[in-house]
């Protein structure tokens, strides 16, 4: 819970907007959440995934890979245990991922 709550600071340090984190533990075993945010444009998506990967590296956190930082319309951090969707508004209307998981807990962090 402690990750969730400093990516959730650090989005929301950059302005990030919409997140929303979810509980996919029971549904899937690639991880066992995902953190989902807004950008207001592509450049910002770079931005927000550029500072949350320095500062998780500062914290000590392992980052696996990251997907989707050329084009910055949907950029995925994955930190094993947390998978981080960072969109654009239209790529997230549009790839529908909260419906898609909509058996996944909310969750307040």
């Amino acid at each position: 819970m402690e990750k969730l709550k400093l990516i959730k600071k650090l989005l929301e340090d950059k302005k990030a907007e919409d997140i929303v984190v979810l509980d996919v533990s029971n549904l899937t075993n690639i991880a066992d959440y995902f953190l989902i945010a807004s950008a207001n444009s592509t450049v910002h998506a770079r931005a927000l995934a550029e500072y949350l990967v320095e500062e998780l590296k500062k914290a000590g956190y392992t980052i696996d890979h990251i997907e989707g930082m050329e084009f910055g319309n949907w950029i995925l951090i994955d930190l094993l245990d947390v998978i981080v969707h960072i969109f654009t508004p239209e790529w997230r209307e549009h790839y529908g991922i909260e419906w898609i998981w909509a058996e996944a807990r909310r969750l307040e962090v």
